[in-house]
């Protein structure tokens, strides 16, 4: 008698278990899922950067808010350090060469800032933000704020205006209008040699009583910045998870079909 396998018994693939050995991930997939989590983690950390940045601004603001005022001293050193100090100065105001500031917006209010040279009692000249003054009904007609002649006591705090800014094409100021505060473009506008900071009046000084000197405070939330973080870094959880699922996660066995 002949042995064998009997040809009426056909074997049934889908009746064997599937190989459960993790399959081998696509080098595609894989490449597009390592940037994605490059991509994530770059964005978290920028987040975590700016978060820190936003935390050391705040501490310097509440610090600087809470100290005494001092007269500004000749030698500033790092002038980043200065920032937001309240300090008082003493000297003469340049009414020639005032401008304004353009595009300023104050209390849902259209207007310019007031920015006028003062030449201290050591010579040196600093420029003042004397406040905010909305914009008069034509745009043809610039709004009139002689600053107060004779000597002057201006209290205020210090600003470091951005040394970069956006602009639209090859803009220079011109005359009194101005679309940018830079101390630097300033001295080289009008010649005279100017100091890298700005006092931002807190007191009025004689006739300017009317203008706005509620400055805004600077942006120090940082609360986004921990938020936005916390998702980027939750989006890289995320597709490193699912590369790993996809990539590693068993086939389920198949039950074999019963037989009539």
């Amino acid at each position: 008698m002949k042995t064998g396998s009997d040809p009426s018994v056909v074997s049934d693939p889908s009746s064997a278990d599937v190989d459960k050995t993790p399959r081998r991930p696509g080098w595609l997939p894989t490449l597009a899922t390592l940037f994605v989590i490059a991509v994530c983690i770059t964005a978290g950390n920028w987040q975590r950067d700016r978060m820190h940045q936003r935390d050391a601004l705040r501490a310097r603001y509440e610090a600087a808010a809470a100290a005494p005022p001092v007269a500004l001293p000749a030698d500033l050193g790092d002038v980043a350090e200065w920032r937001f100090r309240a300090v008082y100065v003493t000297g003469t105001f340049d009414a020639a060469h005032q401008i304004l500031i353009d595009n300023r917006v104050r209390n849902g209010r259209v207007g310019y800032d007031v920015v006028t040279p003062l030449v201290m009692t050591d010579r040196r000249v600093i420029l003042v933000d004397r406040g905010f003054v909305p914009s008069t009904a034509s745009r043809a007609q610039l709004p009139s704020v002689p600053p107060p002649s004779g000597e002057v006591n201006v209290r205020g705090r210090i600003a470091v205006p951005p040394s970069r800014y956006f602009e639209v094409g090859d803009v220079h100021a011109q005359g009194v209008l101005w679309l940018h505060l830079d101390p630097r473009r300033f001295s080289e506008g009008t010649g005279i040699n100017v100091l890298p900071v700005v006092v931002e009046a807190t007191a009025p000084t004689g006739n300017d009583a009317d203008l706005d000197r509620d400055w805004p405070p600077p942006d120090i939330d940082s609360e986004r910045n921990l938020s936005y973080m916390v998702q980027w870094y939750t989006f890289a959880a995320m597709a490193a998870f699912l590369w790993f699922w996809f990539t590693f996660r068993r086939h389920r066995k198949v039950e074999p079909a019963s037989t009539p």
